[in-house]
């Protein structure tokens, strides 16, 4: 019997072997983990070359569908003659129908003809060259020093278009970067005419807006710095646009109809070059014309259109010209109440609605030059998904080109007659089609197998599902997040994770329903995690995104604790053990729901939180709370400063000491106004770190959350 009792542990614990399965760690759950990288599903980068799809690899490039290799970093190396191309993912092919391929280098630029084996062209980098911008066509390079704005031309000669940029460390005057604090849309500052022959770019003045100072610790004796930051209802920054030509080597300035402080967003050059497109938006955000200038003389000629709105107007996106007609362009705009996409006639201004309905489009893709159609995605058939679609301008046909599930991202070849499609669904990692968009007839490329389960680890059940807002109508959805081993019949410690905030989602049918790495961490250590996208955030539609409109937060906290009430509807969730965490706008969330509602959360940790909104930036905080001068209930309604005598639970705040966006001085006051009301938060800086944590850091700061949900919540 003895021996019998033996033999039978013996066998258990060698099917315990077989069948265990490994805990995921954080260095394999975030991009800062020394092992990130070896447990994501299988991948091909991908690239075009006229209608040739590519795939790169470290070595080579090589034609997608044949896997003929078209050239190898090696023989790229030898016809230049010296070590200039590391890595054939860096390979870019700018000519569909020229065998070049463009390599860059830190010192130069050069175009290398594959099929003549040799360097084509060639141009020098100057060593400081920031924001950095080629033209394909004229093969000019702008780029900036410090304050100032430069040309190097395809004849390697060196051009400077301003003078008076500044060039001391103040940032006083810049020009050629992105403006208006990367809000509209904007993401750069230089931008090159079709041809390549002339440039338009920002000149910003910041000298007239007040200076955040920021401490630098890394010397003997701490240094500052200041972070020109403009915040809600003080004096912004100015912003000019000039064009230069640089066959004339001339600068004329466009001569716009706004005011000082208005907003110049999403330049657009006319196809021709012969007109550049401005969309235009008062500082209260509630009125934006669409103006066209001169691109000679800089002088306006006339307003297309205007927008306006008893709340705000938000241009993101500039025009994109119909490749067969250059008197049509695309525009999206929500109008309507969602973002569509319209044609425009930039001779009469006249506007043709070409998408409808409850739905918005996410991206414009590109234009299928053959069939005379747009490509684009939306999320008609989910609010979760994002797919591939295209819509023949004339007749307004529309055809469904990815599959119906999942989020997918789509590039084009040059004449977009075919995408490469890229998507995850809840329950497929990664999935890679050539999709034909005349006929939509599509070839599997990879649907990669799921690395988790190959690599045998614990993986959590993920849900989502609906609830209704605190409106009673409105659907609102979620993803759960289960603990390992989860028993219906025990009751957990939950934790809320929450954002909340605009232009921004949580819950998407992408893998595990856009599980973060974190979450998955939590629920191996018997935490349910609940993650509600509240009215406010993005893809739902003007009515949806605009009812936080002069409160932020409080609408917002409205949906959160519907979600609570749900939760506490379950019998696995231990009511007395709820937890809340975010960051950015989700720290703002996180601090607002456990001061409002101290006696429901437990614990929180709130990361680069919002306290008071008069301490934030003009752009954001005046779109959706106007100024504290036009709008003061509502600023002091949503201030934390007024709230953190309420505090009952334990709150960490967390920040990035040198944060230029969302600036210390939030986490400072609140902890000023805690120690005020005698409540007593814990507070946890970064050195260095800006508004979020990058590389280790990342580690480091979700062990430290973990352990203080550890210490307080379990």
């Amino acid at each position: 019997m003895k021996i019998k009792w033996i033999a039978f542990l013996l066998m258990a614990a060698c099917n315990l072997t077989v069948t265990a399965q490994k805990p995921l760690t954080l260095e394999e759950l975030l991009g800062g983990g020394k092992n990130y990288w070896q447990i994501q599903p299988e991948n091909k980068y991908t690239t075009w070359w006229g209608e040739t799809a590519l795939e790169t690899t470290p070595e080579e490039v090589k034609e997608l569908v044949s896997g003929k290799t078209l050239v190898t970093v090696e023989q790229i190396n030898e016809w230049v003659g010296k070590k200039v191309a590391r890595n054939g993912h860096n390979l870019i092919f700018p000519y569909p129908e020229k065998s070049l391929v463009l390599v860059n280098s830190p010192q130069e630029r050069m175009l290398v003809d594959f099929e003549q084996k040799k360097v084509e062209w060639k141009q020098s980098i100057p060593q400081q060259a920031q924001h950095q911008d080629w033209n394909a066509e004229s093969r000019h390079l702008a780029y900036t020093v410090l304050g100032n704005l430069y040309v190097q031309t395809s004849e390697d000669k060196t051009l400077q278009i301003s003078k008076d940029g500044s060039t001391d460390g103040t940032d006083n005057i810049v020009y050629g970067r992105s403006v208006h604090r990367d809000e509209f849309g904007i993401r750069k500052g230089i931008f090159w005419s079709p041809d390549g022959k002339k440039l338009a770019f920002y000149r910003m003045d910041q000298s007239m807006v007040p200076s955040y100072p920021q401490v630098d610790i890394t010397s003997r004796i701490s240094t500052t710095y200041t972070d020109h930051y403009p915040m809600a209802g003080e004096t912004s920054h100015q912003v000019k646009v000039g064009i230069y030509d640089v066959e004339q080597e001339k600068t004329v300035w466009v001569e716009l109809v706004g005011g000082p402080e208005d907003y110049h967003t999403n330049l657009s050059w006319a196809p021709d070059g012969k007109t550049l497109y401005i969309f235009e938006l008062n500082r209260a955000q509630n009125d934006m014309r669409l103006v066209a200038y001169d691109t000679e003389t800089g002088k306006f000629m006339k307003q297309l259109l205007q927008e306006t709105s008893q709340k705000y107007v938000e241009p993101q996106h500039g025009l994109d010209f119909l490749p067969w007609d250059e008197t049509k362009a695309i525009m999206q705009t929500q109008r309507d109440g969602y973002n569509h996409l319209y044609v425009l006639d930039v001779n009469t201004g006249n506007l043709t609605q070409l998408t409808k309905g409850n739905w918005v489009v996410q991206e414009l893709v590109g234009f299928n030059q053959k069939q005379k159609s747009v490509l684009y995605m939306s999320n008609e058939s989910d609010p979760r998904q994002k797919c591939l679609y295209s819509i023949v301008v004339k007749s307004g046909k529309k055809t469904a080109l990815s599959v119906m599930d999942g989020v997918h991202s789509a590039s084009p070849n040059y004449l977009g007659t075919a995408v490469i499609d890229r998507y995850s669904s809840p329950t497929v990692p990664r999935n890679i089609d050539l999709i034909s968009t005349a006929k939509g007839k599509s070839q599997n490329i990879l649907t990669a197998a799921d690395s988790w389960v190959a690599n045998g680890f614990n993986i959590p059940e993920i849900t989502s599902g609906s609830i209704k807002a605190a409106d009673g109508t409105t659907d609102l959805y979620y993803r759960m997040v289960k603990p390992i081993g989860f028993d219906p019949n025990k009751k957990y410690p939950t934790v809320v994770y929450v954002y909340g905030g605009p232009h921004a989602h949580n819950v998407q049918a992408s893998w595990h329903w856009g599980l973060r790495g974190w979450e998955a961490y939590m629920a191996q250590k018997g935490y349910l995690l609940f993650i509600l996208d509240n009215r406010g955030s993005e893809w739902r539609g003007l009515e949806f995104e605009q009812a936080t409109w002069h409160q932020l937060g409080q609408v917002e906290m409205q949906d959160q604790m519907q979600g609570v009430a749900y939760l506490k509807s379950l019998p696995y969730v231990d009511a007395g053990r709820l937890g809340v965490h975010g960051w950015s706008f989700g720290g703002f969330m996180t601090t607002s729901l456990i001061c409002n509602y101290p006696d429901v959360f437990k614990v929180g940790v709130a990361g680069g939180p919002v306290i008071d909104w008069k301490y934030y930036e003009v752009m954001y905080g005046e779109r959706y709370m106007g100024t504290p001068q036009n709008n003061p209930e509502g600023y002091a309604k949503t201030s934390l400063l007024n709230k953190a005598g309420n505090l009952k639970g334990r709150l960490q705040v967390i920040h990035g000491y040198n944060d230029p966006t969302c600036v210390p001085q939030h986490a400072l006051s609140f902890i000023r106004a805690c120690a005020d009301a005698g409540t007593q938060p814990d507070l946890f800086f970064y050195p260095g770190a800006g508004h979020n944590m990058s590389g280790r850091d990342q580690i480091h700061l979700h062990e430290r959350i973990t352990r203080y949900f550890e210490d307080f919540l379990k």
